[in-house]
């Protein structure tokens, strides 16, 4: 009820003008309980209010401790949700105050209030492109720098080195606009601040929860700049013999005994090194060749390898996937591939990258290791003819995909596979460029008719999507996961699953006998001639619209930089104007307390001539007194007394 007027919420700004104790703190105490419990209705109310952000920012002046950590608190439950409060508090020397305090607590040292300041700056900072835009164009990243100081982690100092971790990663979050993440990033490596946290990751008795939230911030700090990716390759632990700080963290994510927080971060650093950089792709994958330059340490390709014939499910996942995203739209690297050699046990004769993972794939009864194997080898075979044709070459695999197919039972996981084996034959009947005899592109679609049926390879094909773990999985590229057993999808395969789905669709809909006793086999050889032009024309047709489409993609995304920047732009040109507003009515203020001061230097001065004329007067009474003092004194001096 109190909440439904704004007017209330006014007189409460106005109560908290009051410098007097007893009335300013509980009047914040006031504001900050009906914060809690009504936060929209409250903030629409302070924003209504006339400089009403404003004076709440003011109290962190308050050089009362009590009145400033509880206007902290304040803010943090304020700048909860709403864009508009959070540009103003920035624009307010939000950001500077709060530094301020955090510079005056001594940083990490600072207990719960720089706990509460860091969550405030993580507040204006999450999903709001302004603030992070102003946060960098400020310098203030640079003032966070005396937070990587620290020698000891006791439990203030730990709570406070993961809040400013939290504030570094919302500055990088790949949900921020690209330009805007570059910028931050670049700050990042030339303020040392990459360097500093990839030291820690070398660094012993770091605790786990630490290292996990350092791991996953330079992952964010590194992603998709080519800078920072390329520092990040060069690094070395500091151990002897002298290690790859990356072949280290690798080592570890296939390590069974580490904690499943701390592999989930590792394998997202892996991912955001490998991020648009080609470059390190091929590196990675030249690890895997035969040709491969030999070293005395151990190697990506080799522990990457390694991982495949662990008897850890967890392990075989974690690899599964980071080789899939060696080959995220490099069909190059997915033809290389194929020339990947391995040594196994009891064999005199290498075999093929691809029939050991086929081989793992037909022996391992572990969900997680089958579905991260159809993961990667869907990755590996999609748009890649090639792949497609050695995955075919296998006898096994085909009637393997059929039987899982063909698989009915209810569990979750069960269902799970056989979407994903109705997937990669997907790929398989896409991609089928028919050079191998016994599996073309028609017998694959008889298969699927005769053996399984269109409409149950359908249903299998999209209860993938319709899982709820994959709509998890498919909402942040950093794995969200609580427990070991719940890790099913990968962020990059839902993308993936999404863009080839409907394609696989549309290709098995089409009736193969039509294909083969259709109307087009009765054509003349002129008009089968004709029609062959036609579909030749049209595939052309088809090229020069691509063409157009990834010309018109490339300018799209060029709009999308120029309106992300256009809306920068009215950010802060709304801030300005408000800030404008707040100048005038300050400056308003100020005529009005100069024409009040004029009216009272104007009294003052005609009190002076007042006084000015009574003093004059007083002075000629004293004057004429003075000389008639002088007459008797003269008369008296002069007189004859006997």
């Amino acid at each position: 009820m109190f909440a439904k007027k704004t007017k209330n919420i006014s007189l409460v700004i106005e109560l908290i003008e009051e410098y007097d104790f007893k009335i300013r703190w509980p009047a914040l105490k006031l504001i900050t309980n009906l914060l809690r419990n009504k936060p929209k209705d409250i903030q629409d109310g302070i924003l209504a209010s006339p400089m009403g952000v404003s004076r709440l920012v003011d109290l962190l002046a308050d050089g009362r401790d009590i009145i400033r950590n509880d206007a902290i608190l304040l803010l943090v439950h304020l700048t909860r949700g709403n864009a508009n409060i959070k540009k103003i508090v920035a624009f307010e020397n939000g950001f500077d105050r709060l530094l301020e305090i955090i510079a005056t607590e001594c940083y990490c040292d600072g207990g719960v209030i720089v706990e509460d300041c860091l969550i405030v700056l993580r507040n204006l900072l999450t999903n709001n492109n302004s603030n992070q835009f102003f946060f960098k164009e400020g310098s203030y990243i640079q003032r966070l720098i005396p937070f990587l100081d620290v020698t000891e982690w006791s439990g203030h100092r730990s709570n406070n080195f993961l809040f400013f971790l939290q504030v570094i990663r919302a500055l990088v979050s790949p949900s921020n606009p690209q330009q805007v993440t570059s910028a931050c990033q670049k700050v990042m490596h030339s303020s040392g601040i990459l360097k500093r946290i990839c030291d820690i990751l070398s660094t012993l008795g770091i605790p786990s929860d630490i290292l996990t939230e350092a791991i996953n911030t330079v992952a964010e700090i590194i992603r998709g700049n080519d800078h920072n990716q390329q520092y990040f390759s060069s690094l070395e632990a500091p151990v002897e013999p002298p290690k790859s700080l990356l072949v280290l963290l690798v080592m570890s994510m296939v390590d069974e005994k580490q904690c499943f927080d701390l592999r989930c971060a590792i394998l997202y650093c892996f991912e955001c090194y490998l991020f648009q950089n080609e470059f390190i792709k091929d590196q990675v994958v030249q690890t895997l060749l035969p040709n491969a330059p030999e070293t005395s340490s151990v190697t990506l390709g080799q522990l990457l390898c390694g991982g495949l014939f662990s008897n850890d499910p967890l392990s075989n996942w974690f690899v599964s996937t980071a080789l899939s995203h060696t080959l995220i739209g490099n069909n190059i690297l997915k033809e290389q591939l194929l020339k990947v050699q391995l040594a196994t046990e009891g064999k005199t004769t290498s075999t093929s990258l691809m029939e050991q993972c086929c081989s793992l794939l037909h022996s391992y009864s572990k969900h997680q290791t089958r579905i991260g194997l159809l993961m990667f080898l869907s990755n590996w075979l999609s748009d890649c003819p090639v792949a497609v044709s050695h995955f075919l070459q296998i006898p096994s695999n085909i009637p393997f995909l059929t039987v899982q197919l063909g698989n009915m039972e209810d569990d979750d996981m069960d269902v799970l596979i056989s979407g994903l084996s109705a997937f990669l034959l997907g790929i398989c009947i896409l991609n089928n460029n028919d050079s191998v005899q016994s599996y073309t592109r028609e017998d694959l679609l008889e298969s699927i008719m005769k053996r399984v049926g269109l409409d149950i390879f359908l249903d299998k094909l999209r209860s993938v999507s319709k899982s709820e773990k994959f709509s998890s999985a498919s909402q942040k590229p950093q794995i969200k996961i609580l427990k070991a057993d719940q890790l099913i999808f990968d962020y990059e395969f839902c993308k993936l699953f999404r863009t080839l789905e409907a394609s696989i669709v549309k290709s098995v809909q089409n009736n193969p006998e039509d294909s083969v006793n259709g109307p087009e086999s009765k054509m003349s050889a002129e008009q089968n001639r004709l029609l062959m032009q036609l579909i030749r024309e049209q595939d052309e047709s088809i090229s020069s619209l691509k063409d157009e489409n990834t010309s018109l993609k490339n300018q799209l995304s060029e709009l999308e930089e120029l309106t992300a920047t256009n809306q920068q732009l009215h950010d802060q040109i709304a801030l300005l104007k408000h800030q404008l507003h707040q100048y005038a009515t300050t400056n308003q203020q100020l005529h009005d307390q100069i024409r009040h001061l004029e009216s009272q230097l104007h009294q003052y001065a005609t009190t002076n001539q007042q006084l000015h004329d009574h003093i004059a007067l007083q002075e000629a009474q004293l004057h004429q007194y003075a000389a008639t003092n002088k007459q008797l004194h003269d008369q008296i001096t002069n007189s004859d007394i006997p």
